[in-house]
């Protein structure tokens, strides 16, 4: 029979010696929580939360977090020590295969059990559920709906107003006649920087090319394959070249340029238009000198060209998956589930879920009036509700983080012109099967 874990008197009864631990000393045998944190945007927040949680409850929380694009190389380090993190992130089923000696049963938990779809969960071949979602996420292309405004109102505007694009045609046709005016608009570009530093390409070799892969899915009906022909690299290559050639930075440069930089082009009005996630609010809000208002910003769904595109809505899924370390001491698994419950079920827990963090929590702990609050969060709840049809997020099986690394590597070089665009298509193709293979 599995063992049901839940917050009990005796998870409060540690929690008090937790408080005697740390009046004295503290103590090895005291129940501890160490986070592996995925995303560096939010670290502060994290870190944050982590001391409100000690001051509650006297349970000592450790928060890590791991540099961009080296999260499975980090916590394939920590996992080794004695000190290990017991409560880390999976990316989707292809990340359960990997870290499946360390997850939990999760099957009989009050936080597994509170999700509002069950179905959102990574399960094992035996039924058990090992990965449990803690938000729902959603990206395309963010615009500045001042500038946008601006170009609107200019004599010869290919469009009057953002409703009218929904196709990637009548995006070119925008983007291309925005560049020509944009000392007029009082931008860099149109586009913020494509990012390419090494680790910080993760915007394209998995949020980009998630939407030519799906597409190849849906066409052969299935939801992985051991092999890609990565049948929709001409979409991929047009509106990443529209990127590119519409942009705040010369191609050239964009091996220099992370995220951060993108997201501040953005934040401080030298460029309309940036891809990302709803994350990205407190990237834009907290530059300093930053000039995009709440009112308007908005998100475009990334076009390029798809048939169907004029119904399409925002990517929307999670690779967010809370596991639970196995091989952890048993004190350190409850502490960890009494954590994460606290999250999605205290008042201050849900607070900093919703309006620090930005999570849309798929919980039932959640009420509507709990909903996040920025603006970004709002546009992809707008999205979802709109009847539009969202890109569901497959990268999750995606075969590896060497896979994208090399694809964004790859997508560096064609940028720089030492790559033709054949050439990326064969790497991408070659290089799927190979880490496939290498999985098994």
């Amino acid at each position: 029979m599995k063992k049901r874990w839940i917050v009990t008197a005796g998870a409060a009864i540690l929690a008090a010696a937790a408080l005697t631990g740390c009046s004295s000393g503290g103590s090895s045998d005291a129940p501890k929580v160490y986070y592996l944190n995925f995303k560096p945007e939010v670290t502060d927040v994290w870190e944050e939360i982590a001391e409100v949680y000690t001051q509650e409850t006297g349970v000592e929380v450790k928060v890590v977090t791991a540099a961009g694009g080296n999260y499975e190389s980090t916590l394939k380090s920590e996992i080794a020590k004695t000190d290990a993190p017991t409560l880390f992130q999976i990316n989707g089923p292809v990340g359960y295969q990997s870290w499946k000696d360390y997850c939990l049963d999760l099957t009989d938990t009050d936080f597994y059990n509170a999700l509002t779809d069950k179905n959102l969960a990574i399960t094992g071949e035996d039924g058990g559920v090992y990965g449990v979602p803690y938000t729902v996420e959603g990206y395309g292309i963010i615009y500045n709906g001042e500038i946008m405004d601006q170009y609107f109102a200019m004599d010869g505007a290919k469009v009057s107003s953002i409703d009218e694009i929904n196709s990637f045609d009548t995006l070119k046709a925008v983007v291309e006649d925005m560049q020509s005016k944009k000392d007029a608009l009082g931008i860099e570009g149109v586009f913020a920087s494509t990012s390419l530093l090494p680790g910080e390409e993760w915007r394209w070799q998995t949020h980009l090319a998630n939407l030519p892969i799906n597409a190849e899915f849906e066409d052969k009906g299935v939801t992985d394959a051991d092999t890609i022909e990565f049948t929709y690299s001409d979409n991929f290559k047009q509106i990443f070249d529209l990127y590119l050639n519409n942009s705040t930075t010369e191609p050239t440069l964009l091996g220099s340029k992370g995220v951060n930089d993108s997201m501040a082009e953005f934040a401080l009005g030298q460029a309309a238009m940036v891809q990302n996630g709803n994350w990205a609010w407190s990237q834009i809000a907290d530059v300093s000198g930053n000039v995009v208002k709440e009112d308007s910003i908005g998100f475009l769904p990334i076009y390029m060209g798809l048939e169907g595109e004029e119904n399409q809505g925002l990517c929307v899924g999670t690779e967010n998956y809370f596991c639970i370390n196995s091989q952890a001491r048993e004190v350190d698994q409850q502490a960890s589930l009494d954590f994460v419950w606290w999250l999605i079920n205290s008042e201050t827990g849900k607070d900093y879920m919703t309006n620090r963090l930005g999570n849309i929590a798929p919980f039932t702990t959640f009420s509507d009036d709990e909903r996040p609050s920025d603006p970004l969060a709002q546009a992809l709840l707008t999205s979802m509700e709109s009847g539009k049809e969202s890109i569901p997020w497959i990268f999750t099986a995606f075969p590896s983080q060497t896979f994208k690394d090399n694809f964004g590597s790859a997508l560096l070089e064609y940028a720089q012109g030492t790559m033709t665009w054949d050439q990326v298509k064969e790497t991408v193709i070659e290089q799927w099967q190979i880490e496939k293979e290498a999985a098994k």
